[in-house]
């Protein structure tokens, strides 16, 4: 399986999320609290872009009628034609959790020592001087 670097993760805050082409494909790289996961950019569902999908929770009832709380925010990924959701971290449909799923991709933090283990060479390139300069010291 073939690594491609993508961006410093500075670039990629908290909560937000990047687009980045991989192989000829989309997929848009998330940010959940430091921990980074990675879709397809193409809904399972009928195609729609996943990478311009809105973020959201869930919404979950409480132990009392009435009673409900707003968790996992910023979790889930809704697509943006037909609404479908899924679970950021791990791919899966809303709706059919065991059935449909978005593509997932292995997303983590190197550091460039990691990535460019050495030795390191230079490219060194031809250097020629064609024509005479005159230099004044002052």
């Amino acid at each position: 399986m073939a690594r491609h670097v993508i961006a410093p993760a500075s670039a990629l805050p908290p909560g937000e999320r990047l687009v980045a082409e991989v192989d000829g494909r989309k997929v848009v790289i998330f940010n959940l609290d430091g921990a980074y996961f990675g879709l397809f950019g193409r809904c399972p569902h009928q195609g729609g872009d996943l990478c311009l999908g809105r973020t959201t929770g869930l919404v979950e009832a409480g132990a009392e009628p009435g009673e409900y709380s707003y968790t996992r925010r910023g979790e889930i990924l809704r697509c943006p034609w037909h609404g479908w959701e899924f679970d950021i971290r791990t791919g899966r449909s809303r709706a059919e959790p065991a059935r449909v799923r978005a593509k997932t991709y292995d997303v983590e933090v190197k550091s460039g020592a990691e990535l460019f283990d050495g030795p390191y060479q230079a490219e060194t390139i031809v250097v020629s001087i064609e024509q005479d300069y005159i230099v004044v010291q002052a």
